[in-house]
């Protein structure tokens, strides 16, 4: 195959077909991230969020898998080849969950919105790109760097099942394995889950989706001449990825990120159409689309602090059972839920009756 299509088309398509899935799941799943938490802290609701960690589940038990076939290298993925910095963890997860309050939804989330006609998830998309390259590489990446500097890690992987089997002498495979399965039979446990097999299958279908990325840019970066990084989903600086592609075409390559933010929008359109719900919509409320720009501008400065939207952090990093992801995806819960409880319910003070 390598030598009919190049390695960056390789690439794309990897991402494009996680990417699709992930759409179709958003769309015909209602899988989201900002919806599962305000049903768990609003709806008393919690299958959204069991549907998260049983995606989770499915994604860390597919990715040892592989590591034990020798398929993929977790030490190639950069949740694991860079040093952790907790603080970065902390702020730039909470910046985005807050973010996500305030704009109303995730990268991945805006984009299958955007999927099926939404015209708010447009400005939304541009924006969280643009600030995500702002603070990646542009004028805002200075005071990135120098407050929380990236160190590629010489030590041993920051990785739970990895500093397990260090420490035990067990096969990390096997290790990341049983974790995967506790966190499957965790989310299974609700019965509000185990009865909704749409849910299941989602969940899963999300789960597979970040296993179909390791594996297909694992073999890419070994058989392949161009040192293609091995990556799984994220969405925030391949959204800022994206937009450059588009306006620079012939000056780049396609790319895994390109793929999969494609195919998000790609899956998302087809599952509209196929629930029906498809239609064109805007924002008519000025105060409503400045909230949306701020809370995009914060979710791409917040991603990219923390090395992974909700996404990345909280399923790609969470596959490979990097310390960054729990902590991370703890950091985005905290922020959306503060930014939800104003929205929702305001932080003035209740007044007492007498």
């Amino acid at each position: 195959m390598l030598d009919v299509l190049s390695e960056a088309n390789i690439a794309a398509l990897v991402g494009l077909f996680g990417g699709v899935l992930l759409g179709l799941a958003a769309r015909l799943g209602r899988f989201c991230t900002l919806g599962a938490i305000e049903d768990y802290l609003y709806g008393d609701n919690d299958l959204r969020m069991r549907m998260w960690v049983l995606a989770i589940g499915t994604a860390v038990i597919g990715s040892f898998t592989l590591v034990g076939f020798g398929l993929f290298n977790p030490a190639h993925s950069f949740y694991l080849s860079q040093q952790w910095i907790p603080l970065a963890s902390i702020v730039g997860g909470g910046l985005f969950g807050y973010g996500m309050a305030m704009a109303g939804n995730c990268g991945y989330g805006a984009l299958a919105r955007l999927g099926g006609g939404d015209l708010r998830s447009f400005v939304i998309v541009l924006v969280m790109g643009i600030s995500a390259y702002a603070t990646m590489s542009g004028p805002l990446s200075w005071a990135r760097v120098a407050v929380f500097p990236t160190v590629q890690s010489d030590q041993a992987l920051p990785g739970i099942a990895h500093a397990l089997g260090n420490a035990t002498g067990i096969s990390v495979a096997l290790i990341g394995i049983v974790i995967g399965l506790v966190i499957v039979g965790t989310a299974l446990s609700g019965r509000n889950l185990r009865s909704s097999t749409s849910s299941v299958f989602w969940a899963v279908a999300v789960g597979v989706s970040i296993i179909s990325a390791w594996v297909g840019m694992n073999y890419l970066h070994e058989t392949g001449f161009d040192g293609v990084p091995v990556e799984s989903h994220t969405f925030s600086a391949p959204v800022g990825e994206i937009i450059l592609y588009g306006m620079t075409a012939s000056g780049q390559t396609l790319s895994f990120g390109i793929g999969s933010v494609a195919g998000v929008w790609v899956g998302a359109f087809l599952g509209s159409l196929i629930k029906g719900h498809f239609r064109w919509e805007a924002c008519e409320d000025p105060r409503e689309l400045r909230r949306q720009i701020l809370g995009a501008g914060l979710m791409g400065v917040g991603a990219v602090i923390a090395v992974g939207c909700s996404i990345g952090q909280g399923l790609s990093a969470f596959s490979v059972l990097a310390f960054s992801a729990p902590i991370t995806f703890a950091a985005i819960f905290a922020g959306a839920a503060l930014g939800l409880r104003q929205l929702i319910v305001g932080f003035r003070p209740q007044a007492i009756d007498q």
